[in-house]
């Protein structure tokens, strides 16, 4: 009796001990990210938010980014754009005091949202299509040979692959090889390859959740196969494959290293739609939220102005990766509210 009563005592102990290391494991995780998102929050705000109507600094979010000049005129201390300094130099002659400038630290960052907007849509659109056809195939139509064995084994293993390797097979083959340079279409189909592993497996894991006796009854009144899958299986899958979605948006928007070789222009004031003719559009390169960050952050001298500009676009990088998210969620939660079982 004491033997069992000392063995549940050290049970219990270290049951407890585990559970509070799970606890704390996972409180320092939210802590970590309570700080960093704070961080950003806080200090970003004040680049993105003003005191004074209309309470947000719109320049910030409708120019393109500016060359900074700080000099002294008079003994007062200036920071003017490029586009400021050059009217205030015709005006007043040249500065009497020191002169210095700082790239990319005024103006705004408007080229930057609307160029990830486009590489975030695009490349979901292609990565969506592509991929829930073929986890249709693998779910629906295959057989479980050897062959589709290692096809599922390939896809698994692609999903790990680093973010710069898809960045230079993207560069090799789309921006050398098929010739379509730097641009929107060149992002948009590496992008899309780097996600479609995690795409794949989520919507045939979604499928393959549906009662098999949906299938099985639709079959017996007489549908076809497309027509089972189509009206039966697909509904109830949707949910699961807008959370693949999800997970695919977080990580095309916050990739740099294959946008920096395939899409994204250090600086580019002209918008893709900018072009004589349309079919020119996908064939523009663009800025980039993620890549323009990593340009003021790492090619530049660090400074008060340089951190504004960081901060301010970090904001605005989660604020639209945010507002994308949230789109495909309430989508994947109409479609569940729609369905019975």
């Amino acid at each position: 009796m004491t033997t069992r009563s000392a063995h549940a005592k050290r049970t219990r102990l270290i049951e407890k001990t585990a559970f509070w290391i799970f606890r704390l494991a996972t409180y320092c995780v939210l802590a970590a990210a309570t700080y960093i998102f704070l961080d950003i929050g806080i200090k970003g705000a004040r680049t993105v938010f003003t005191t004074q109507a209309p309470f947000v600094n719109v320049k910030f979010l409708t120019e393109p980014p500016q060359t900074l000049y700080v000099f002294e005129h008079n003994g007062e201390k200036l920071t003017l754009g490029d586009r400021d300094f050059r009217v205030w130099k015709e005006t007043n002659g040249d500065p009497n005091g020191p002169l210095s400038t700082v790239a990319y630290s005024a103006g705004g960052i408007w080229p930057c949202i609307v160029g990830t907007a486009l590489l975030v849509i695009g490349s979901m659109v292609l990565a969506l299509g592509i991929g829930i056809s073929s986890a249709i195939y693998l779910s629906e139509y295959s057989r479980n040979s050897r062959w589709i064995r290692m096809v599922r084994v390939a896809i698994l293993n692609l999903a790990g692959v680093p973010s710069i390797v898809f960045g230079l097979f993207g560069f090799g083959l789309f921006v050398i090889f098929f010739g379509w340079n730097v641009s929107l279409l060149a992002g948009w189909f590496t992008l899309g390859l780097m996600i479609l592993p995690a795409i794949i497996t989520a919507s045939e894991e979604s499928l393959r959740a549906v009662p098999q006796g949906l299938r099985e009854g639709s079959l017996a009144l007489g549908a076809s196969k497309w027509q089972t899958i189509r009206t039966n299986v697909l509904p109830y899958a949707i949910p699961g494959m807008l959370t693949s979605s999800i997970l695919g948006i977080a990580r095309v928007a916050g990739e740099t290293a294959p946008i920096m070789f395939t899409a994204a222009y250090a600086m580019r004031d002209e918008m893709p739609w900018q072009v004589n003719r349309a079919i020119d559009f996908v064939f523009q390169g663009v800025m980039a939220l993620p890549y323009h960050i990593y340009v003021v952050s790492s090619k530049i001298p660090q400074n008060e102005y340089t951190e504004r500009v960081q901060y301010g676009t970090a904001f605005v990088f989660l604020a639209l990766v945010l507002a994308i998210a949230l789109t495909s969620i309430v989508l994947r939660e109409r479609s569940r509210n729609r369905l019975t079982w």
